[in-house]
């Protein structure tokens, strides 16, 4: 029980920052699990387990408050299931370590973009059903690899082209959810059932006590403030991964 407390807490923190901002579940969750000594392929399919519950709940939230811009969420279902898959496929096989420096750096270049975007008005960029496949087939791949990166990825690049942060978060927060499901019956399929189950329920609960006051505080924060915490949040803990390796 004491396992399972703990595990809901980082997962009731995790889907806060991850509702609200749109990134960072599978990030600070699957840290947590690596620093206790999780094996990575274990460590990112518990939380993409776990991130099949809360996803579900977000998704389920930030549709009912209109955070969705249901044409993006269409386009990015198909490749970042595909993404996932692929992902999940390859990590539960070869270990992803040799891949991370380099998504952690792209990520800190786009953390400062949205940063600097945020003080300085700029033409929206329109993202075609070429752009937006591309960005979820990378988004839904490296998600997998490295037990979290969907939103980081997915959404900084939305909102540093110029999306409205609001939609932006609520349209992947909503896809996230069928890439979770699709990762997790992957890791299940070539790894077994979960022997973490306390984890897995933990971070699973925690993260669906929170999935719905994070959907309201994204609706409610100014777009401008969204995309400083935003930019802040992926920088900090990018140079961070970078300072541990």
């Amino acid at each position: 029980m004491q396992t399972i407390i703990i595990f809901a807490i980082i997962g009731f923190l995790a889907q806060m920052i991850d509702g609200a901002l749109g990134m960072a579940y599978g990030v600070s969750s699957n840290t947590f699990l690596l620093a206790a000594g999780v094996p990575p392929a274990i460590a990112s399919a518990s939380v993409h387990t776990a991130e099949a519950f809360t996803t579900l709940i977000s998704a389920i939230f930030h549709w009912k408050l209109e955070n969705v811009d249901k044409q993006l969420f269409k386009r990015l279902i198909i490749p970042g299931v595909i993404g996932g898959v692929v992902g999940a496929y390859i990590l539960s096989s070869v270990p992803g370590d040799k891949i991370k420096p380099y998504i952690t750096v792209y990520l800190i270049v786009m953390g400062l973009v949205i940063l600097w975007k945020a003080f300085k008005k700029v033409a929206p960029v329109h993202f075609d059903g070429l752009k937006t496949w591309g960005l979820g087939l990378v988004g839904g791949f490296f998600d997998a690899i490295g037990g979290g990166g969907w939103g980081p990825i997915v959404t900084s690049t939305l909102v540093a082209g110029g999306k409205n942060p609001r939609l932006a978060i609520g349209s992947v927060n909503c896809a996230e959810f069928f890439v979770t499901v699709a990762q997790a019956a992957t890791f299940i399929t070539m790894l077994g059932l979960m022997k973490n189950w306390q984890g897995i329920a933990g971070l699973a609960i925690g993260g669906v006590i929170a999935a719905p006051l994070a959907a309201v505080v994204c609706k409610k924060l100014p777009a401008k403030y969204l995309m400083i915490l935003v930019g802040i949040l992926i920088v900090f803990l990018n140079i961070r991964t970078l300072i541990l390796m």
